[in-house]
């Protein structure tokens, strides 16, 4: 990757900008790229930093594995330095235990926006909340050592970073389900063949993929990459007319706005 001063580098999290392509890369490799509240906060931040020229966002993490999930220090009595433990946002309000619950989900939700295209790259482990930042994104390319498994339900708890959707969409219902309830090791092989991931590659090709995928994204004008990630995202919650209704509305603002750069 290319050597550049960070826009943001804290907490395990380290946010560069190439021009049209910003890079989030987790610097925790030695934690195995364990998260915590901290890290949700610098992920959110780093979303909020994109400067207005970046097209697509680059997901990658040092070291051998791309994040083995929450950090198990949470459930402990002392939890972290400057933080509730679980154990006691668990005896909080139902109400305060929702708005914490919802400002960790913002590290997980600004990969989906509409004027950006995010790529995950993921290399060994992601395990649950690595699982489910890896689906927060919009494309996955994994190298062949992946080693996904969403394993909340084993511990007693539920996915609750946004991946729940993502990965319904993906693989469907009953898979998802066998998937989270078994917490089980999804391979690079089944990914790429079940379509949680775009592209499986050996280990060492992963940063050149992810490089040759971001400049074929780039190519298409910025207006029309937009409009076209919008008219696909909602096209699940809409029916077959609603969807022919969209495109057509779609396609009419890009002619109108190909009409005003002509006159």
């Amino acid at each position: 990757m290319a050597s550049l001063d960070p826009v943001l580098d804290k907490d395990g999290v380290r946010l560069t900008v190439d021009d049209a392509i910003a890079t989030v890369t987790l610097t925790n490799p030695t934690k195995r790229n364990a998260q915590s509240p901290a890290l949700w906060r610098a992920l959110t931040q780093a979303g909020r930093s994109l400067p207005g020229s970046v097209r697509v966002v680059v997901l990658r993490a040092e070291g051998k594995s791309f994040s083995a999930g929450l950090d198990r220090q949470a459930f402990t009595p002392e939890g972290f330095d400057g933080e509730p433990s679980f154990i006691d946002l668990a005896r909080g309000s139902d109400a305060e235990l929702d708005a914490t619950i919802a400002e960790y989900q913002d590290a997980f939700t600004w990969w989906r926006r509409s004027d950006i295209v995010s790529i995950a790259a993921v290399q060994g482990h992601a395990i649950g909340a690595g699982f489910q930042l890896a689906l927060a994104c919009d494309l996955r390319v994994v190298a062949d050592d992946v080693q996904f498994a969403m394993r909340e339900t084993s511990l007693g708890l539920v996915p609750d970073l946004t991946g729940t959707h993502p990965l319904v969409s993906l693989v469907g219902y009953a898979r998802a389900l066998e998937i989270c309830a078994t917490g089980r090791f999804v391979s690079a092989e089944e990914a790429e063949r079940t379509g949680l991931a775009n592209l499986a590659v050996p280990v060492e090709q992963l940063d050149d993929a992810v490089r040759d995928l971001a400049a074929a994204l780039l190519a298409a004008p910025r207006d029309a990459a937009i409009e076209t990630k919008a008219l696909l995202r909602g096209a699940q919650e809409r029916s077959y007319e609603e969807q022919r209704v969209a495109e057509r509305a779609a396609q009419a603002r890009r002619l109108r706005d190909l009409a005003r750069v002509g006159d």
